[in-house]
């Protein structure tokens, strides 16, 4: 693992262990491990950068954050790098707001570059809308909400601004996660892991796919990752 230098990881449905976003201890005693070992944690997550730098702080790991799917680098409780323009996003809203008669604002942590909703209309439809309206936008599925995001902001766009600033290579970091809004990490980094109970598309672009969901996944990712020295 010498050549390994950071881990990026999403948080819903990775490192948690129910739908409440709870987050097992096992976990980041096993992240307080690496960090010790000398390596970087990083959570990319389609999330507030704000809430994952809180978790940062308080479990112990690398204080860097990145949020928004990528639209937004925390570097401590006042600096917050923005890669996005959220006034783009609220027109997209608007607009949607228009065209479908179940738009719901979702209830999170407050947003700098999107717009979060409810996953209660037909986002394919939504995108189809954006298109034609010549918006430079998308709609994307975390699995946790739906989102309103730039069509350049991806976690693989927020993690290459990061590594920029850190002088660290792609081939220097292995991604997790188990929805298609990781597949762009996965594409970025040369190692990549998802779970069993990812989506056929996900697995499908992960380099490595391992037993177990959610916290198991993880818990048995970097078992495997220490123990066997697998990812290189």
């Amino acid at each position: 693992m010498k050549s390994i230098k950071l881990f990026a990881i999403d948080i819903d449905g990775t490192i948690t262990i129910d739908d409440g976003g709870t987050i097992s201890l096992e976990i980041l005693s096993k992240f307080r491990y690496l960090v010790r070992l000398g390596y970087k944690i990083i959570y990319v997550t389609g999330r507030s950068s704000i809430e994952a730098f809180i978790l940062s702080v308080f479990g112990g790991t690398t204080r860097i954050a990145i949020g928004e799917n990528g639209g937004v680098i925390t570097k401590s409780y006042e600096d917050h790098m923005l890669l996005a323009n959220k006034e783009k996003c609220l027109v997209g809203y608007n607009l949607l707001l228009k065209e479908f008669d179940n738009i719901e604002l979702k209830s999170v942590h407050p947003r700098m570059t999107e717009i979060v909703l409810n996953r209660t209309f037909d986002i394919a439809k939504a995108n189809k809308i954006f298109e034609k309206n010549n918006l430079d936008l998308i709609v994307v599925d975390s699995t946790y909400a739906f989102h309103i995001n730039e069509k350049k902001i991806n976690k693989a766009y927020g993690l290459q601004h990061l590594l920029n600033s850190l002088k660290i290579n792609p081939n220097e970091v292995v991604a997790i996660g188990d929805s298609e809004t990781d597949i762009p990490l996965f594409n970025l980094c040369k190692n990549s892991v998802t779970f069993e109970s990812s989506a056929k598309t996900v697995k499908e672009m992960a380099k490595f796919v391992v037993k177990g969901e959610n916290g198991d996944g993880i818990i048995n990712t970097i078992d495997l990752i220490i123990r066997d020295k697998t990812i290189e």
